[in-house]
């Protein structure tokens, strides 16, 4: 069984036991969370398409850790004009684990 969800701007394909990483979601680690935007739920040969999300449908997921991804480094310069800048991001992420596909 597998499914497709929606989280932030994201999708991902998740099954019972993955571990993903999403954008920041405001939880404590060690929380429980319910995503109800489920987009497809596929059990065994039984597919279900939601028109935009899948009536009844959840993943139970539980917050492993809150973190950061990698740095990432943006950096522009004009030749012959003096002219740079350099900026550093680091994403935050939270780490869910996939507990169960819920479909009613």
């Amino acid at each position: 069984m597998y499914a497709i969800i929606e989280v932030g701007a994201k999708q991902f394909n998740v099954q019972k036991g993955d571990i993903i990483q999403v954008e920041k979601l405001d939880s404590k680690a060690g929380k429980d969370i319910n995503i109800k935007e489920v987009l497809l739920v596929s059990k065994e040969k039984k597919v279900e398409v939601g028109q935009p999300f899948v009536k009844d449908a959840k993943v139970v997921a539980t917050v492993l850790e809150q973190s950061k991804g990698p740095k990432v480094i943006s950096f522009k310069y004009k030749r012959r004009k003096n002219t740079h800048w350099k900026k550093g991001h680091r994403q935050k992420l939270t780490v869910l684990k996939i507990k169960d596909i819920e479909l009613a």
